[in-house]
């Protein structure tokens, strides 16, 4: 996929050219592009998003006025997609270094239970990303998987906030089972500002950011229409518990969902790409208790852009904190399943 997180300013990008699909960008900053006057010609071509400072004495005579009234209004009205677009970045980089590692041994470790695993590799992912974004946004905060897993706290604040999840599907890793995410959830005061998965095996990267739609490799994004639950295919996971009660509420949900009866579940072993597929369309729910807000941060965003909702398991309002998630094409089909499945006691990620 074509980077696109500089532009050069000297380019005319009209609307007709956007909605032609001319601009070279992908839709998540197509919206980004300005109709203004082109820089005389020999002038400098400067960084389109990222521009911060005044440019220097020798510079400003040629630059337009409106020009850079323009940036600035554009940075106030949204002063994330720089971010969104470092994540994007980050997220092709995580997942080169995930593709590379499926080609080698690995060094599996267990943590809380046998089928909750962790490699050498979620961790290196891990570092390298809370390194870049700390270096670039120092006075950002970060909830990482692996930094919980080694004792950090979970400290969830008002600040802007990375939460990240290395290797969504380490069991899929560790097995080659081609589906491997890379989660990266942004999040301020509390609410999701915008998603990035990048689904590695499949070269899929899926986007949100609030307020602008959903995509996949560019590919705007909507949820089913589906209304009728008797008619739906759901996706949820078995979880990495093995505690006998656990297990028992886990499979009597299925037993309930299945005897409605519905079209069917799905299992592909990963909470990101389960969440972004109810986001394409191509299944109309996915619930599930006993994840944690990296699970659910980067797709969460892109649900609700494609048009989806999300919502506790007993019906009410979503709580990324509380560690489970019913994400539905509709309202309607989402209180329908929270109707049916039993409560699973869990404690907080804000808790722990």
């Amino acid at each position: 996929m074509r980077e696109y997180t500089n532009f050069n300013l000297t380019k005319l990008c009209s609307a007709k050219d956007i909605q032609a699909g001319n601009s070279g960008g992908s839709p998540d900053v197509k919206a980004g592009f300005l109709e203004v006057p082109a820089l005389p010609e020999g002038s400098q071509g400067r960084d389109f998003l990222c521009e911060r400072d005044p440019l220097p004495p020798e510079e400003q005579s040629p630059r337009p006025r409106q020009l850079r009234i323009a940036v600035r209004s554009r940075e106030m009205a949204d002063p994330w997609q720089e971010c969104m677009d470092y994540a994007v970045t980050l997220a092709r980089r995580a997942g080169e270094m995930i593709r590379e590692a499926l080609q080698n041994e690995m060094n599996v470790m267990i943590k809380s239970s046998p089928a909750d695993l962790v490699t050498v590799t979620d961790q290196n992912v891990e570092k390298m990303l809370l390194s870049s974004i700390k270096a670039k946004y120092p006075s950002h905060s970060f909830i990482g998987e692996e930094s919980v897993a080694a004792g950090e706290k979970t400290v969830f604040t008002d600040k802007p906030t990375w939460i990240i999840d290395p290797i969504d599907g380490t069991t899929n890793f560790v097995h080659r089972f081609p589906f491997v995410a890379v989660s990266i959830g942004f999040v301020v005061n509390k609410q999701m500002e915008f998603g990035v998965v990048y689904s590695c095996v499949e070269d899929k990267l899926y986007t949100g950011r609030k307020g602008k739609g959903a995509f996949c490799n560019g590919q705007k994004l909507r949820v089913s229409q589906q209304e009728d639950i008797t008619k739906a295919l759901l996706v949820t996971e078995l979880g990495s518990s093995r505690k006998p009660e656990t297990l028992r509420i886990v499979l009597s949900n299925m037993e309930k969902l299945c005897s409605l009866p519905i079209h069917g579940i799905r299992s592909v072993g990963t909470a990101a790409v389960n969440m972004c597929l109810v986001a394409t369309g191509g299944a109309d729910a996915y619930y599930e208790m006993g994840i944690h807000c990296w699970d659910m941060a980067g797709a969460g965003v892109i649900v609700t852009e494609a048009g989806g909702v999300l919502m506790d398991v007993t019906g009410g309002p979503f709580d990324l904190m509380s560690r489970r998630i019913i994400a539905a094409n509709n309202k309607a089909l989402a209180e329908r399943i929270a109707k049916e499945i039993e409560i699973i006691p869990l404690q907080r990620d804000d808790e722990s």
